[in-house]
């Protein structure tokens, strides 16, 4: 195994040949698939997910973009501007997606990823970011309690009548005032955790990561906002759409702790608390839970 060389290395323009040869290891292999699972992620993140020295993750993380492994998206940029030390945000690049799927067999799209990373704004990547922030977090928290697993949608049975789509979690639903919604979670997951009476317990959850970009409700159902979205997702429980299980909640994290009380002031969370908000420690970003009620799968 080479090491990166002491010259300094540009942050946003690879250099391989001065970041010198390497070897994908089994620890790179890791690496990769935890940037993979959440699209874009910052690197402390990465750090704390794969364990181990610091300094040689970030050795490797250098290694990894600059061979092509790993992209680090320029819409990044300014935040380097406005001084301080600040994480690199890195996402799976085609070698890299490539190495997934001979390896790990992954089943990853045979497209450009470079050029489709280069493509996304700043706005997605702060999206994005924040998703990968609250997943990454109840990660580290579910390792921390030996009692609970974390379970992530492609670890999942699909939902009814979707055993063959290739987006087994995105739905069309009716509601009043408009006629056809799509439905997309931002991430989809589930924690099993043991019972009182020695079950397992298996409880779905929906994440929507909100950054104040869209109105809390409006006078209609025909513009978007939160209060039509989780209307969106208790109409699928109403139509049988969702998976059966021990219970199927939304949680909505939010950029500030007023705009979560806004939210909770127009749209009561459930009286009924999930597992989640005892198991998250490590989150930053305020996040309410939504409970959503099957019927008649």
């Amino acid at each position: 195994m080479t090491d990166i060389p002491q010259t300094r290395l540009p942050r946003f323009k690879r250099d391989p040949d001065r970041a010198g040869a390497f070897q994908v290891t089994q620890r790179d292999l890791e690496i990769l698939r935890h940037v993979a699972e959440h699209r874009f992620i910052r690197s402390e993140w990465i750090i704390k997910l794969v364990g181990g020295s610091k300094q040689h993750l970030i050795r490797r993380l250098n290694l990894l973009y600059h061979h092509g492994y790993l992209d680090r998206p320029r819409c990044q940029l300014d935040y380097y501007h406005e001084g301080g030390s600040k994480s690199l945000v890195y996402g799976l690049a085609s070698r890299g997606a490539g190495r997934l799927r001979r390896d790990l067999d992954m089943p990853f799209e045979r497209m450009d990823w470079t050029t489709r990373n280069k493509s996304i704004g700043r706005l997605f990547l702060e999206h994005t970011l924040m998703v990968s922030d609250f997943m990454a977090a109840l990660e580290i928290d579910c390792r921390n309690r030996p009692d609970i697993r974390l379970l992530y949608a492609h670890e999942l049975p699909q939902p009814k009548g979707r055993g063959n789509s290739r987006e087994p979690f995105r739905w069309s639903v009716d509601i009043p005032g408009k006629r056809r919604v799509g439905v997309v979670p931002d991430k989809v997951f589930a924690l099993e955790v043991p019972s009182p009476d020695g079950r397992i317990e298996h409880t779905q959850y929906f994440l929507e990561a909100d950054r104040g970009t869209m109105p809390i409700s409006r006078s209609n159902q025909k513009g978007t906002s939160l209060r039509r979205k989780l209307e969106s997702y208790r109409r699928l429980g109403k139509q049988g759409k969702l998976t059966p299980c021990d219970g199927t909640w939304v949680v909505v994290s939010t950029a500030t702790l007023e705009r979560l009380n806004l939210l909770s002031e127009a749209e009561k969370p459930s009286g009924r608390k999930s597992r989640l908000s005892a198991v998250l420690k490590s989150i930053t970003t305020p996040f309410s839970t939504f409970e959503i009620k099957r019927h008649s799968f």
